[in-house]
């Protein structure tokens, strides 16, 4: 079995790297011959392939690869609803507990947004999570305590205002699900910022999610329409967030389980 392991071009680093190369021997350990390919090589090129790993989030070259009739792990459509949090809230609304959450009008350039986030502190109180609509560890997220506040992280980029969950702050449990089974979990903590990032300084020791907590992550992803992806669940059992190309080293070596290797043998289940 061929396959291209898909990455951005752009993101250079050693933590990429080691991701890759997890993948890359996670691969070769389960029969399977994978390719490291960024966007920027398959933008201007055609593939030959059994199946793609997308682990990026250029959509547009995503749903290019599909509409040439390769299989992508995940799709196009499950990457670009977990890519936006606000489309992730849209698309668990009724299905998982979820914190309260407001989604910012459209603006084409910087606008006033006083009167949203009047409205919005009435509704969800102080302090207020403010999230840009794109981004990953923890980045663009930051714990508002005004509404001056709010606005000063305003830019021309998409955002939403979620209610702060004074109970998990700092907390949250990762669980990883692929194919409709949770086969990873850890528990974070930071005692010294209100994300639970480890990127922004939390620690992580490997949990047993409860049966509930399972429950809420297998529906958030069959939702989605992930194969595979690392949910965020805060105390109280709300879905924070999911992750379509969550970087499972963490909680690899956190847990000790192999869950690129897990992604492998899902992989060939589908082929």
């Amino acid at each position: 079995m061929k396959g291209i392991l898909a990455v951005n071009h752009f993101l250079k680093s050693e933590k990429y790297n080691e991701l890759h190369k997890a993948l890359a021997d996670a691969a070769k350990e389960n029969e399977t011959d994978l390719i490291v390919k960024t966007n920027l090589e398959l933008a201007c090129e055609n593939p030959n392939c059994d199946f793609v790993l997308f682990w990026d989030k250029d959509i547009n070259l995503a749903r290019r690869l599909e509409k040439q009739g390769f299989r992508l792990f995940n799709s196009a459509d499950a990457i670009e609803k977990c890519d936006d949090k606000a489309r992730t809230y849209i698309e668990l609304s009724e299905i998982v507990p979820q914190p309260k959450t407001l989604i910012a009008p459209k603006t084409y350039f910087k606008a006033d947004f006083t009167d949203f986030a009047e409205k919005a502190a009435d509704i969800l109180g102080f302090p207020v999570v403010f999230k840009e609509c794109f981004g990953s560890f923890g980045e663009q997220v930051f714990l508002c305590r005004s509404i001056e506040d709010v606005l000063s992280h305003i830019t021309e980029k998409p955002f939403i205002l979620q209610e702060f969950i004074k109970e998990s702050a700092g907390h949250d449990r990762r669980i990883e699900i692929v194919g409709g089974k949770a086969v990873a979990a850890m528990e974070r903590n930071n005692e010294k910022d209100f994300r639970s990032n480890i990127t922004n300084g939390g620690k992580m020791k490997p949990c047993i999610p409860d049966e509930e907590e399972c429950r809420l992550a297998v529906s958030a992803c069959a939702a989605l329409g992930l194969d595979f992806g690392g949910v965020d669940i805060l105390n109280g059992g709300l879905v924070c967030e999911v992750n379509s190309n969550a970087h499972i080293i963490n909680i690899t070596k956190c847990t000790g389980i192999d869950i690129a290797g897990e992604i492998f043998r899902e992989i060939k289940r589908n082929l």
